[in-house]
């Protein structure tokens, strides 16, 4: 039997997260690490949670300098953009153990395939 592919990134923080694209394909990059390497003692769903705050709190702290460099330029658009950015990934890391039922679905089921083969 085939390995089963890496998890998507889950639902709900795809939902959230719909406005920025090249974040979900940056979380997607996390999950694909996620399944390409072993940790001894650690599931893969803790590792999931510990992948995807990391990259979360990466989105936040771009989306901080971005602030700085757009009060630094007086531009006020920029902004505005760079602190809705900066409420949308801190709400996802605030919020993420709820966005993730689907994740943790997908990696019993893989784990359960993973057994009977």
């Amino acid at each position: 039997m085939p390995p089963l592919p890496p998890p998507p990134v889950p639902q709900k923080l795809r939902e959230m997260l719909g406005g920025y694209p090249e974040h979900i394909v940056r979380l997607q990059e996390v999950m694909n690490h996620l399944v390409a390497t072993s940790s001894v003692g650690v599931g893969l769903f803790e590792r999931a949670v510990w992948l995807l705050e990391g990259r979360l709190d990466t989105f936040i702290s771009e989306a901080r300098s971005e602030i700085s460099a757009a009060q630094i330029d007086g531009d006020s658009e920029r902004l505005a953009r760079a602190n809705a950015m900066r409420a949308v990934f801190g709400k996802a890391r605030m919020q993420l153990p709820g966005l993730l039922p689907d994740l943790q679905e997908y990696l019993a089921a893989r784990d359960e395939y993973g057994r009977s083969r």
